[in-house]
C-alpha cells in the first residue's frame, strides 16, 4: 500500500489546531522503549514526520539530542515553535524516504502518527543508511478506544460519515507493512492506556486538526462541527468530553 499522493501537504491547513487538540504521550513510553532498546540520554534520535513536535519532546525531556524530520513546512514550523526552549533539536526539511542525515549518524529511528504515512521499502533503505548499529526503530500510535464508553462510539461513527476517512485512517498500515520494514515477526508491540479531556472548543479543534475532516471554514465543515456540538452536548460532564486512547508502541530492528 502506497500512502497518498498529497500526503506531504494534509495537515498544511491544521497545524494549529493539532497543536491545541492533539494527545500528547504518556511518561511509560521512554520507559518502556528503554526496556527494549537500551536506550539512555546520550542517544540521538530521528524523528522522522516529526510535525508538531510532540514525540520528540518524550526524547527531548529525556535529554536526548533530537533531529526532527518533516517535509511540510507550515507543520515544521509549528514543531519549531512547541519545542523551542525544550531541549536540543535540529528543525529538518527531510522526509522519510531522505532524511537527508549522514549515514550511521543515529542510534534511533522513531514515527509517531506517520508510519502510515510512508513508503515503507523506500523508508527502511534510508533509515538502515541513518542507523547504527544494532538498528532500532520505534513506531508509536495514540489509538483511539472506539469501544471505550458510549461517546467513543458515536465519535467514532460521527467520523465514519466524513468522506475521505476510511481511506487515511492509520489501521489501514497492517502487519504487510510492518513487514516491509522489520521483516516477517521482527518486532514487539506494546500499549499503554491514553485519555485527554476537551471542552467544547477543544473538540471542535480535535476533528479539524484530522486529515481527512472538511476544510476548515467550509460548508461541509460546519455541517461536521453541528454534529460535534451535538455529540458534546449529549455526553459533556462538567463541560468536558474525555477521549480515550491506547498508545501503541512497535519496536523492531532494520537490518
Amino acid at each position: 500500500m502506497q500512502p497518498p499522493a498529497n500526503a506531504r501537504e494534509r495537515f498544511s491547513n491544521r497545524v494549529e489546531h493539532y497543536l491545541a487538540t492533539r494527545p500528547k504521550y504518556p511518561d511509560a513510553l521512554y520507559d518502556v522503549l528503554a526496556r527494549e532498546t537500551g536506550l539512555d540520554a546520550d542517544w540521538t534520535i530521528a524523528d522522522i514526520g516529526s510535525g508538531t513536535g510532540f514525540l520528540s519532546e518524550v526524547f527531548l525531556r529525556a535529554g536526548n539530542r533530537v533531529f526532527c524530520i518533516e517535509p511540510n513546512e507550515p507543520v515544521r514550523a509549528g514543531g519549531e515553535r512547541y519545542l523551542r526552549g525544550k531541549g536540543e533539536f535540529h528543525n529538518v526539511a527531510g522526509s522519510a524516504e531522505a532524511t537527508t542525515l549522514g549515514d550511521r549518524s543515529v542510534d534511533l529511528v522513531a514515527a509517531g502518527q506517520a508510519f502510515h504515512w510512508f513508503d515503507a521499502g523506500a523508508a527502511r533503505a534510508e533509515w538502515r543508511r541513518i542507523l547504527r548499529e544494532p538498528g532500532w526503530v520505534a513506531l508509536v500510535w495514540n489509538t483511539r478506544r472506539n469501544d471505550g464508553s458510549p461517546f467513543m462510539r458515536e465519535y467514532e461513527a460521527l467520523l465514519a460519515g466524513l468522506g475521505d476517512y476510511a481511506n487515511v485512517r492509520h489501521r489501514h498500515f497492517g502487519d504487510e507493512r510492518m513487514e516491509a520494514l522489520f521483516g516477517a515477526r521482527g518486532w514487539v508491540r506494546h500499549a499503554m492506556p491514553n485519555r485527554q479531556q476537551l471542552d467544547r472548543a477543544g473538540l471542535r479543534g480535535r476533528l479539524l486538526s484530522s486529515s481527512y475532516s472538511p476544510a476548515p471554514g467550509s460548508e461541509a465543515a460546519a455541517a461536521a462541527l453541528a454534529k460535534v456540538d451535538a455529540l458534546f452536548e449529549r455526553h459533556a460532564a462538567d463541560g468536558m468530553v474525555e477521549l480515550l486512547y491506547e498508545t501503541e508502541l512497535y519496536v523492531g530492528r532494520v537490518r
